[in-house]
């Protein structure tokens, strides 16, 4: 019976990676051509490049271009009044959370921006969102009021 010690611990089987060894003689089964085949370019080393190999190829073909100038800066969400008008009620306040608590600007938005589209009949209290100058007209001609 063998005692567990220092000196005969072993890896258990399959658990290491050996790396295939060619060229080591033809008693070894990958003597000679050493696993490339015959002879010719791709027996040589950088016979054919591997980015150029059908799956590769059909890879980066298949990626779009990203072509034109992409601006650092996120881009607002934009709202028009007519929205602001259906979904909220009289006397209401709008800012960038309630926005987003009814689902009319997306989470991720980094900013906010009311575009004066439609018609507004209700008093609003605008604050923390970017105004277009014809919808500061209309908001506040509704009776609402615009918070920096």
């Amino acid at each position: 019976m063998s005692s567990l010690a220092m000196h005969n611990l072993r890896p258990a089987k399959g658990a290491k990676n050996y790396p295939k060894r060619v060229g080591r003689g033809n008693a070894s089964g990958k003597g000679t051509t050493a696993g490339r085949g015959g002879k010719g370019q791709t027996a040589r080393t950088g016979g054919r490049n591997k980015l150029k190999l059908l799956g590769m190829r059909h890879l980066i073909l298949a990626t779009p271009k990203l072509r034109g100038f992409q601006s650092q800066y996120a881009k607002s969400a934009v709202i028009d009044l007519d929205r602001l008008n259906e979904n909220f009620s009289g006397g209401q306040s709008v800012n960038p959370r309630s926005l987003r608590e009814k689902g009319l600007i997306p989470a991720t938005a980094r900013g906010v921006k009311i575009l004066a589209n439609g018609k507004l009949q209700k008093r609003l209290t605008v604050s923390g969102c970017r105004v277009s100058a014809v919808a500061k007209e209309k908001i506040l001609a509704a009776g609402g009021e615009i918070k920096a």
